[in-house]
């Protein structure tokens, strides 16, 4: 598990621009960088590594009013308009905690906790459960964006697989990640 601090003051300007949501935003942004770097579309299926296509995002989303979340999974779009959209549009729709059917190890997984300044996270896994081992799936978090001379600073944690990625891995993610918020 990895942690570091990223500025998405362009990301966050480019939400509120087009009235998009931040979180769905950043999980486009994270799930686009990440398809970039070749060493997170590799899983381990049966104690050996094999190559999947693409990460799909899979995020906790919190029902409005309700205090409870639940799981949201789906294809990754190229627009982050068009992202965000079905994002909200699905999560909506949702009754569910959880789409078992959608659960695979192509999967990206999000968490988020606003409320708080995050400096690090990690997920609960039971390491003793048959192919605890062999999980692949990279899990990210975040918090609280913090505010440091006029630029909005967020911590990202990025919780993977040691057997396939390495911290030149995770670093191309994060050079990544800055290039995409830049761009937009």
């Amino acid at each position: 598990m990895v942690t570091f601090r990223e500025d998405v003051t362009n990301l966050y300007q480019y939400a509120k621009r087009r009235s998009l949501s931040f979180y769905y935003s950043m999980v486009w942004a994270c799930t686009r960088s990440m398809n970039q770097v070749d060493a997170f579309h590799y899983a381990i299926r049966d104690g050996k590594p094999v190559y999947l296509p693409e990460r799909k995002p899979s995020f906790t989303d919190l029902r409005p009013s309700s205090g409870q979340f639940h799981i949201v999974t789906m294809d990754m779009l190229c627009d982050p308009g068009a992202f965000c959209m079905e994002a909200a549009q699905l999560s909506k729709a949702q009754t569910n905690f959880l789409d078992e059917e959608k659960e695979s190890d192509d999967l990206v997984c999000f968490t988020c906790l606003p409320w708080i300044e995050m400096t690090a996270f990690t997920n609960a896994r039971d390491l003793s459960a048959p192919g605890a081992v062999d999980n692949s799936v990279p899990c990210l978090a975040w918090g609280k964006f913090i505010e440091e001379n006029g630029r909005k600073i967020l911590g990202i944690s990025v919780e993977v697989n040691h057997r396939l990625i390495d911290g030149i891995h995770i670093g191309a993610f994060a050079e990544r990640l800055t290039a995409c918020i830049q761009a937009l």
